[in-house]
């Protein structure tokens, strides 16, 4: 069973029905059917709920997290098992807090992350297999 791990763009190409939402819904509807299992950081939560919050407000950002809640995905919290992962790519990678969070929980769990943010494409420099899918980019960890 492969794994994922979805950023925060991949779940807001899925709300807001953007480029690349296929992609998406396929890898939805494949842990559906058990054919796949996809997690999702704590801190992916947050993002969706404030980006959300401060583009539409409040309602729609509440909304968007019931929705999150009914999909098949699996949240996971930052745990201290990933805290040294997470730190080391803080120290060494321009990246934000946010992004070193779901790009550790992807490498803790050698699965494969989904998405779309142009942060993610410097992962390459740590070994990290980089392709394009109808937008919305997925990389294998390492």
């Amino acid at each position: 069973m492969k794994e994922y791990v979805f950023d925060t763009s991949a779940l807001l190409t899925y709300i807001e029905n953007e480029e690349g939402i296929e992609t998406v819904e396929s890898l939805l509807m494949k842990a559906l059917n058990e054919e796949n299992k996809i997690f999702i950081s704590t801190v992916t939560m947050i993002e969706v709920f404030y980006i959300s919050m401060q583009e539409q407000g409040r309602t729609v950002a509440e909304e968007r997290l019931s929705l999150i809640e009914t999909l098949p995905l699996t949240q996971e919290s930052l745990m201290p098992n990933i805290t040294k992962t997470i730190g080391e790519m803080k120290a060494v990678k321009s990246m934000s807090f946010a992004d070193c969070c779901i790009a550790g929980l992807s490498k803790s769990k050698k699965a494969i992350l989904v998405h779309k943010d142009p942060d993610f494409p410097i992962l390459l420099l740590m070994n990290v297999l980089f392709a394009k899918l109808h937008r919305v980019f997925v990389e294998t960890a390492a």
